[in-house]
């Protein structure tokens, strides 16, 4: 079991995990490449003491190193949900299941909109996750919003479950299977009565059994229920405490300002606010 498991890999995820390493946790650090980063598509950075005139690329290059120096454990992945075990948490992280004390959240910003019906049909015909859900509609069709890295790879497996497959993707694809259908059009709406009947889009209204939503990182008010939300940033104090006992979070999911320095800081007052939460369960 883990002591401490950091959900992101941005600056705020990799500070946290540094400092929990640092404090002698158990930690890991699950998140995308960094090469997603909002950060590292930054030209240049100009308010990070230290680092005055640098890309975003070269300063999470930086980061890195320091973790890799210091044998941080960084696993590149998606994680779907987290469980609460009372005792403990577990993390579904890529179908892996991983148990942990505490859990530090640093998912940064999750731009991507809720679409209408999303939430509503949650767990009734709408999923985050193919892999999870593919065999719940073997012989069925299925709709795919592919915003992630992954998508035209999870479609492809959806497309060996299902009857039919409808993709939509405003990225370049390269699937040429017979049962999918890349639909170019922007999505409307998720319909249904108890369960999810249809999809409305800009060109018109598809009958289908499920929707796979592939983002590159799950919201986080879909990560575990009960989280306390506040303006779709993660409410926590001044010591980077949630609302849910062992559940930290620090960055830009934390709220603004959307700083670097902001981002840093916090991972390490939640990485010393876990590193503590477990000595006080060990007592």
């Amino acid at each position: 079991m883990l002591d401490v498991a950091v959900i992101g890999c941005g600056p705020a995820g990799i500070s946290a995990g540094i400092n929990a390493k640092i404090r002698n946790k158990k930690v890991k650090v699950f998140g995308n490449n960094i090469s997603t980063s909002y950060l590292f598509k930054a030209e240049r950075v100009d308010n990070y003491l230290g680092f005055h005139k640098v890309t975003g690329e070269k300063m999470l290059d930086k980061f890195m190193k320091h973790a890799k120096k210091i044998k941080l454990e960084i696993e590149e992945g998606k994680v779907f949900e987290i469980y609460n075990m009372n005792s403990h948490y577990t993390i579904n992280f890529n179908n892996e299941f991983i148990d942990t004390k505490t859990i530090i959240i640093t998912t940064g910003l999750t731009k991507s909109k809720v679409f209408k019906g999303e939430e509503q049909y949650l767990g009734r015909g709408v999923s985050y996750c193919a892999t999870c859900d593919g065999n719940l509609y073997r012989g069925k069709t299925v709709l795919v919003i592919g915003e992630s890295t992954d998508s035209d790879e999870e479609a492809h497996f959806l497309s060996e479950l299902a009857k039919k497959v409808y993709y939509i993707n405003n990225k370049e694809h390269n699937l040429k299977e017979d049962n999918i259908e890349y639909i170019d059009a922007k999505v409307e709406e998720i319909c249904g009565e108890d369960i999810v009947k249809s999809l409305k889009h800009s060109s018109g209204e598809i009958k289908l059994d499920g929707v796979f939503i592939l983002r590159q990182t799950t919201p986080v008010s879909k990560l575990i229920g009960g989280l306390e939300i506040e303006s779709n940033m993660i409410k926590v104090n001044k010591n980077m405490e949630t609302n849910m006992p062992g559940i930290f979070a620090a960055g830009d999911c934390t709220g603004k300002p959307f700083q670097v320095a902001k981002a840093v800081g916090e991972g390490l007052v939640a990485a010393l606010s876990a590193a503590s939460y477990v000595d006080k369960m060990e007592l």
